[in-house]
């Protein structure tokens, strides 16, 4: 058992007095930031919250993961909030929800977001072209160069293979060359005609924002996401990670328990991609945001922009046992995954550097939102989501994250740990193996 806290924020014990919970209208209108929010049975939402914590406990007593903090937001307001573990196993500092995760490919709904801030300004547009702004940008075909749009390269749909040069990234090859050397690579279809995910090509959005802000990316973030919203914690690149006053270090599982080690540098080189670094509190506000809770400063119009479908992406329709039960259509938009789930909307992204794993998902419709991350590679975590999102929907319940059966035997980390619990009442505002096809290191 793992070193525990839990904060439980639910009015009166799940009674959720304060969430506001509506009838379901027989004609739902469409999903969008800017439509009333549905909500579903109180008793529904009080059961699927109470199925969670017990699904943690599990997990918990499973030592399944070396650190872990995931939260549950209802329309503007935190309701759930739970943190397993530790920030590093060898200290035993324990994870909290100020401790700040690697975000991995989480990090592109920030980019994206920016974009779109830009736009409303004037500064570029959706349309804008890559080499009218780029002079080293080139690809293969002089036709699809000329032709690549802002859209294209934060929509996925650029015509490259999957993952394009990312192998050399990780050999530590600088993303500027890598940048420059797009040309040399055959392209898979014509340019916004076929789905292929990016890091390197999508991180042109960066020297894009430089050119036309004459400011550096991160620091465009920070002024126009971070700070308004109050992800106090929240930073790009190594760097920033370590300066955090608590940060979850990575850990791998050996027969002596969990052992931290090094974060590696490399997809901090793609910024935009993969670069930046939060707290389970910062993650909080940035689900309220993008749930539409935030106008002043990603407002409704731009968060539809962002949640529309650009391209379909079968392939994601078989990545996973949740995926293939669950989900008719997927498609990518801008920075986020949307999925068609069993006749819902679900907003969708995740991200995977060693020894990370992160999570988020919302149901546009009800404005309900959950957001997982953790300090090691192990996957069982990640089918906690969408049982979660079952419960929710009053779907059959399905393990997905395998921990109904019996436990495994406890590592040698794991005895003579502490366990601590809490409760508060609080609202919002105020290695590569075995990844699925959505993260950065194994890619698609």
């Amino acid at each position: 058992m793992t070193f525990r806290t839990i904060s439980l924020v639910v009015v009166a014990a799940l009674g959720l007095s304060f969430v506001p919970l509506h009838v379901r209208a027989a004609t739902p209108p469409a999903d969008s930031a800017a439509a009333t929010p549905q909500t579903l049975p109180p008793e529904r939402l009080k059961e699927a919250l109470s199925a969670y914590q017990q699904w943690l406990d599990r997990l918990d007593q499973r030592n399944e993961v070396a650190g872990l903090a995931t939260a549950v937001v209802v329309d503007d307001k935190v309701v759930f909030e739970d943190t397993i573990g530790y920030a590093n196993a060898s200290t035993r500092e324990p994870i909290t929800p100020e401790t700040v995760f690697r975000l991995a490919s989480l990090s592109k709904a920030f980019a994206t977001a920016l974009t779109g801030v830009l736009v409303g300004d004037g500064k570029l547009s959706w349309d804008t072209k890559l080499a009218a702004v780029l002079p080293f940008f080139h690809l293969k075909s002089d036709s699809a160069a000329e032709q690549a749009t802002v859209r294209d390269i934060l929509g996925q749909r650029l015509g490259l293979p999957k993952n394009t040069y990312d192998n050399m990234l990780e050999e530590n090859i600088p993303y500027e060359e890598l940048a420059r050397k797009l040309d040399e690579v055959t392209l898979t279809c014509d340019v916004g005609q076929c789905y292929g995910y990016q890091n390197i090509a999508f991180s042109l959005i960066g020297d894009i924002v430089y050119a036309q802000t004459g400011d550096f990316f991160s620091r465009q973030v920070d002024k126009r996401i971070f700070f308004p919203l109050g992800m106090k914690t929240a930073s790009y690149g190594r760097e920033g990670l370590e300066e955090s006053k608590s940060w979850a270090r990575p850990h791998r599982q050996t027969s002596n328990g969990w052992i931290p080690f090094e974060p590696k540098q490399a997809y901090y080189r793609v910024a935009p991609a993969a670069g930046v670094n939060a707290s389970l509190r910062d993650m909080e506000q940035w689900l309220i945001a993008q749930m539409g809770g935030r106008p002043d400063v990603l407002p409704a119009k731009l968060l539809d922009t962002l949640h529309t479908p650009e391209v379909a992406t079968p392939v994601e329709l078989h990545s996973s046992p949740w995926r293939r039960a669950r989900l008719s259509d997927a498609s990518y938009a801008l920075g986020w995954r949307v999925f068609d789930y069993e006749g819902e909307t679900m907003v969708f992204h995740a991200g995977a550097v060693e020894g990370y794993r992160t999570m988020i998902g919302f149901l546009p419709k009800y404005r309900i939102g959950v957001v997982t991350m953790w300090n090691s590679s192990g996957p069982t975590p990640a089918g906690l989501m969408p049982m979660v999102f079952d419960e929710l929907l009053g779907l059959p319940h399905v393990d997905w994250a395998g921990i109904e059966g019996s436990a495994p035997k406890t590592s040698a980390i794991a005895k003579g740990k502490t366990r601590s619990k809490g409760r508060t009442a609080a609202s919002g505002r105020g290695h590569k193996h075995d990844l699925p096809a959505d993260h950065d290191l194994s890619g698609n």
